[in-house]
């Protein structure tokens, strides 16, 4: 009694999927630059502010529209800076596949986090010169 399902492409020389355990499979890629280290640094420090200031109201990630697919894909906070975090130690992004049924209201888009937190500092900054005008 065998335990796991035969392949059924057990021998064939045709096998889709003969090549997917080759590590030579796909070329290396360059090491990312300084510059595009340097971003993905940023993104991951920007992706701490998002979180904090937006997973108490509800939102539980990010949407990216994808440049392959031209899809959305949605990323938990914890998912998306895994892969940030991989990019970084591998130089190329990990392989990924929409998300299962997610709901897109409890998602926003990047440039909605940042101006979102913009907007938050803009207001703390003003309250600060308010009271330092108050004081004089």
């Amino acid at each position: 009694m065998q335990d796991e399902p035969i392949d059924p492409f057990t021998g064939d020389p045709t096998d889709p999927a003969a090549d997917l355990d080759d590590p030579g499979r796909e070329a290396p890629l360059d090491p990312l630059t300084e510059v595009e280290r340097q971003d993905v640094l940023e993104d991951l420090a920007d992706l701490e502010i998002y979180q904090a200031l937006l997973a108490p109201i509800g939102v539980r990630g990010l949407v990216i529209e994808c440049e392959d697919c031209r899809e959305p894909h949605y990323f938990d906070w914890d998912l998306l800076r895994g892969n940030l975090r991989h990019l970084l130690t591998s130089g190329r992004p990990r392989v990924h596949e929409p998300a299962y049924d997610p709901d897109p209201d409890h998602y926003v888009t990047w440039d909605y986090a940042r101006g979102y937190a913009d907007g938050v500092h803009d207001t703390l900054s003003e309250g600060t010169e308010d009271e330092a005008d108050a004081s004089n």
